[in-house]
């Protein structure tokens, strides 16, 4: 008998080994696959690669015999995720680009190119698990630690994951890269894609230099006392301790840690002692806008880890309603974060959601 097909998959290729994996894997479990290959904006000054990742995306399709399709977000990413992160940066915050990237691209824009165009589900190579359970969709981390990518999928709802697969987020990337040559992808040796979402690897103070001038300013200690000197305060994310200069320094001198910035008068604060007061038994508490849950509220007085960035320390908190969409979590120690960080909770495994810093 002729092997049945499922329902139609658009798949997003990168021209990278998960993605062009994901395929391969639905196509194997008799899937209708079509492989879509996101077109996203770059600036000039940014080697062009995404001509080579089209091409290599073109090769994956061919050689799996499966459809290719150009979804086009280069207006959705330039608005959406490049101009909202420099301006939170030029407004002093520390924005997120992979989680806007997500939501509003691959899950957004592409979801939105799927739907139109007849597809029952999207995929992509998220290292992330989406487990139906009882008509409940909850988004889980994957059990590759150092792959795991649920911190940037904070802002999905059921109604996303309804339509989501993830057909690699169950395996460690050895696995993946196993599958790759099993299934002879033309890519399977290919290394992996880095740095921020479609554009790669980039210093950010460099990228954003081309969109917010630089202003010298002062470094300041704990005591408001001059002691070096930095090239803009924009540029700056609690909790950094590179980029700016010391000039009066002691022997005793450790690292120094950004613990505060003023734009206005350009300014920025810094510590050496942050790490020792992290010992100490007192607590952080930082209040989220913007929060979204995917399956469930939190609850008051429940015992949740928390990620101030990715692939940070999971770290236990407890989260209060304060008002409308708004909570507040505190930490169980001293943490240093930024206003429009991410933050990601979870109930062991199981991803709930997050919000941004106030």
């Amino acid at each position: 008998m002729a092997k049945e097909i499922k329902k139609t998959v658009f798949v997003g290729i990168s021209g990278g080994v998960d993605s062009s994996v994901s395929a391969a894997v639905l196509k194997k479990q008799g899937y209708n696959v079509v492989g879509v290959f996101i077109k996203t904006w770059s600036p000039d000054f940014i080697e062009c690669s995404w001509k080579k990742e089209r091409r290599d995306a073109m090769r994956v399709c061919a050689h799996l015999d499966i459809p290719f399709l150009e979804c086009d977000a280069e207006e959705s990413y330039k608005k959406e995720v490049a101009d909202y992160m420099i301006q939170e940066y030029k407004e002093g915050r520390t924005p997120n680009p992979d989680v806007m990237c997500n939501r509003m691209v691959k899950f957004g824009i592409f979801g939105k190119f799927a739907k139109e165009n007849g597809a029952d589900f999207i995929a992509t190579g998220h290292y992330a698990i989406n487990d139906n359970n009882k008509e409940k969709f909850l988004l889980k981390k994957s059990p590759d630690k150092n792959k795991d990518q649920s911190y940037f999928l904070w802002t999905l709802t059921q109604e996303d994951l309804k339509h989501i697969l993830f057909p690699i987020g169950h395996l460690e990337k050895t696995n993946v890269r196993k599958l790759a040559k099993e299934f002879k992808i033309p890519v399977a040796v290919k290394k992996d894609s880095q740095g921020v979402c479609f554009l790669g690897p980039l210093d950010m103070k460099d990228f954003l230099k081309h969109f917010i001038s630089e202003q010298k300013g002062n470094v300041l200690n704990e005591k408001k006392e001059v002691i070096g000197y930095h090239n803009g305060a924009t540029f700056f994310t609690i909790g950094e301790r590179h980029g700016f200069v010391i000039n009066k320094k002691t022997e005793k001198d450790r690292p120094y840690y950004v613990i505060s910035k003023d734009i206005n008068n350009n300014t920025i604060t810094v510590s050496d002692n942050f790490l020792e007061s992290q010992k100490e038994e007192n607590k952080s508490v930082i209040e989220l806008i913007n929060t979204n849950w995917i399956n469930e509220i939190p609850r008051k007085n429940e015992k949740y880890q928390a990620q101030i960035r990715y692939h940070g320390e999971f770290l236990d908190c407890e989260i209060f309603k304060t008002e409308q969409s708004r909570y507040k979590i505190s930490f169980n120690k001293n943490i240093l974060v930024d206003k429009g960080q991410s933050v990601v909770l979870y109930n062991k495994d199981i991803c709930l959601g997050g919000g941004i810093v106030k």
